[in-house]
């Protein structure tokens, strides 16, 4: 006996024969670098033992890339194209492909089914490699393309021992630089708005902000800090309770201009004034902080520069004949005065 089975024998029982998963045999096939001699050899006895041959479709693939990128942002569209942060991102990471003559293919992840048909569309090989935006703590997302064995980057990160590749800017300045604006002009019940805090932007951001207390000599008071989403809604929600709990606060610092829009008509609501009552800060300086009545102090992000650079690690990943240590990227924030604080 050979090992040879009748009928045309598939990928899939070449996997299985070999102890692998069905993207790594694919790998092994297109000549990927990004496999263990140890497991290109079980491969390649498998193939043998069964007589695999690919297809015709799959040896015109055989030695040859994609030239398509995936950028996945695991949200709704409804937040996607209401956020100017993310419609910023794609144009970073859209414009730094162009240049490189890749394609983007752009994915929404919003439920388990949807990140396992993903999986199984990477594991086909079809993209070259994967930029994630919007990742939440415990996301198995990014570990999943690394064990497929394709060049993954992240925009911001899980933890601050993040293994993977990343781009993320300096949260924790963002919060500390908002609270000693907020002192400097004489506030000193300065509340905040988080963002989901199953997200390293939002515990950092959130951690500025209890640094910049210390620093300025005030008392921490769990009473002045309120969890949102990231969304206007949430914004006004968290305002809403923020007025209950300690209505004779001075200040808020919201850790998304989005968020601080909601809070804003809140405020206005609740007959508060900004910025004599109360003055506002918010995160990213968008185009809803320009707009703003009154228009908006806001930390600066360069959120292009992310998308750029994001695109520019992951291409220089893809061009490479071998993984190399995972890159880390931390840009810097600028604090942009306006008339609401």
């Amino acid at each position: 006996m050979n090992g040879r089975q009748s009928g045309r024998p598939t990928l899939e029982q070449v996997a299985a024969r070999a102890g692998v998963g069905r993207g790594t045999v694919s790998r092994v096939i297109n000549g990927s670098p990004r496999v263990s001699e140890q497991t290109r050899t079980a491969v390649a006895r498998a193939v043998a033992e069964l007589g695999y041959v690919p297809n015709q479709a799959a040896r015109a693939l055989a030695g040859s890339r994609t030239d398509a990128i995936a950028l996945v942002i695991p949200e709704a569209e409804a937040r996607l194209f209401a956020e100017p942060y993310f419609l910023d991102l794609i144009r970073g990471v859209s414009a730094e492909l162009a240049e490189g003559d890749k394609q983007l293919l752009l994915t929404l992840v919003r439920s388990e089914q949807e990140r396992q048909r993903f999986e199984q569309y990477l594991a086909a090989q079809r993209v070259d490699g994967v930029l994630l935006a919007s990742v939440h703590g415990g996301d198995p997302l990014p570990d999943r393309v690394r064990e497929l064995g394709l060049p993954v980057v992240m925009n911001g990160r899980r933890t601050e021992a993040e293994p993977v590749p990343y781009v993320d800017s300096d949260n924790i300045g963002a919060g500390r630089a908002a609270v000693a604006h907020l002192v400097g002009r004489g506030r000193s019940r300065i509340a905040t708005i988080t963002g989901p805090l199953d997200m390293y932007v939002a515990r950092a951001r959130l951690g500025g902000y209890r640094a910049g207390l210390t620093e300025a000599g005030l008392p921490p008071d769990e009473g002045l800090v309120s969890a949102g989403d990231f969304t206007e809604e949430g914004g006004r929600r968290a305002m809403r309770e923020l007025l209950d709990h300690r209505p004779d606060l001075d200040a808020v610092f919201a850790a998304s201009d989005v968020m601080a829009a909601g809070a804003r008509g809140v405020l206005r609501e609740a007959g508060r004034r900004v910025p004599e009552d109360v003055a506002l800060v918010g995160v990213d300086d968008s185009p809803v902080a320009r707009l703003m009545d009154p228009p908006l102090t806001s930390v600066r992000q360069p959120i292009e520069e992310m998308g750029r650079t994001m695109a520019r690690m992951l291409l220089r990943d893809v061009a490479r004949t071998a993984p190399e240590k995972p890159c880390r990227h931390v840009l810097p924030t600028e604090l942009v005065v306006r008339e609401s604080s």
